[in-house]
């Protein structure tokens, strides 16, 4: 997008090769459709990236023919796109590009068990078959400043479609009409859509971490859980604000939003270059249990945010990643009570060289 800051993604794959070593491997076939968007800037839904010592080489179908070529274009990748519509022409194309390579990567991740033994069955049966894990995850955990702008340009849009759409939550529409208003507010302003399906919770449902939006309406007095992003050139955003339409209906309502407030406040001042993610959940967790609902925080912290709504690191008890400017991760906790409601708090946050600056700004009044 012309408004925001090109990403260096020509540096990227220098970086990929430098890690083959290590891996075991000569060159990589890149089959995670994210990966190769990551490494080429090619949107496509369907293609597969060779990562040679001294080539790249992009097969996909005619849909693709002038999308890929443009887009390796407008990111600088110096690459060689092939095209076969079926996928036996796919084959010989990556067969022969790949000839001279004894071992070759494949990423454990994004490749079946069908794929790799056809992989090494007929599209490559004189390479040994490496597999591999994480070597472009790792990569694109850190984000440069194009990327870090990306999230932040779809953050502020939610922030903005969330201003333009609660007012309408006074007029007891269904947790439906508020996730389609927020999806539509958000490619008004110029998302490509939303970053994952909007979860709008009323009520009891709000106990329900992951509830679908439904029919239900929202009414007064009851604790609304709204979590939602934009996706920018790719790149994803995550919020979460709970409210409620008047006064909350009962006393635990409101308490489980102050705990739940206090907790996250925590966790966005315990995030800086060093902390580890596991510390950071713990602190989140402390709040919680000392209220008496450390059962009732039933997931994770956080994780991180990227081309994909959750990527690495993962903010949890059991992470093992230490926080690293260029880090974007989420800090949302939450407290579920099964007949009652829920109260989840989100913000997302980039690491930063003395500390994290927050993305999404969106208001965290509970009472609207």
């Amino acid at each position: 997008m012309a408004d925001l800051p090109r990403m260096d993604v020509t540096a990227r794959t220098p970086r990929l090769r430098e890690r083959f070593q290590r891996a075991g491997c000569e060159a990589l076939l890149v089959t995670g459709l994210v990966n190769v968007r990551y490494l080429t800037g090619f949107s496509g839904s369907a293609g597969l990236l060779l990562v040679l010592p001294d080539e790249l080489v992009l097969v996909t179908d005619g849909r693709y023919r002038d999308q890929a070529a443009e887009q390796l274009a407008d990111a600088r990748v110096e690459g060689r796109v092939e095209v076969s519509p079926t996928a036996a022409g796919q084959r010989d194309l990556l067969s022969a590009a790949a000839a001279s390579v004894n071992r070759l990567g494949l990423e454990a991740a994004w490749v079946t068990w069908a794929q790799q033994r056809s992989f090494a069955a007929e599209w490559f049966p004189d390479a040994e078959l490496v597999p591999t894990e994480g070597l472009v995850e790792d990569l694109r955990r850190t984000k440069d400043e194009g990327e870090v702008a990306r999230v932040a340009a779809a953050a502020h849009m939610a922030d903005e479609a969330l201003a333009k759409v609660l007012p309408m939550l006074a007029g007891r529409p269904t947790e439906a009409d508020v996730a389609l208003a927020l999806e539509v507010e958000m490619r008004r302003q110029g998302a490509s859509g939303p970053s994952f399906d909007t979860i709008v919770a009323a009520g009891p449902n709000g106990a329900k971490p992951h509830h679908r939006a439904g029919l239900r309406r929202i009414g007064p007095g009851e604790p609304v859980v709204i979590d939602f992003g934009a996706r920018v050139d790719g790149y994803c955003s995550d919020m979460t604000r709970t409210v409620c339409v008047g006064e909350p209906a009962d006393d635990v309502a409101r308490r489980m939003r102050e705990v739940v407030a206090e907790s996250q406040q925590a966790g966005v001042d315990a995030v800086r270059p060093g902390a580890t993610a596991s510390a950071v959940d713990g602190t989140c967790r402390a709040v919680i249990a000392a209220a008496g609902w450390g059962d009732a925080f039933v997931h994770g912290t956080g994780h991180g945010v990227g081309l994909q709504i959750h990527e690495e690191p993962r903010v949890s008890s059991t992470s093992a990643a230490t926080l690293t400017p260029g880090d974007v991760v989420t800090v949302e906790p939450g407290v579920y009570l099964p007949g009652h409601g829920g109260v989840r708090i989100e913000d997302t946050l980039v690491v930063t060289a003395d500390g994290a600056r927050r993305l999404t700004n969106a208001p965290k009044d509970f009472q609207i």
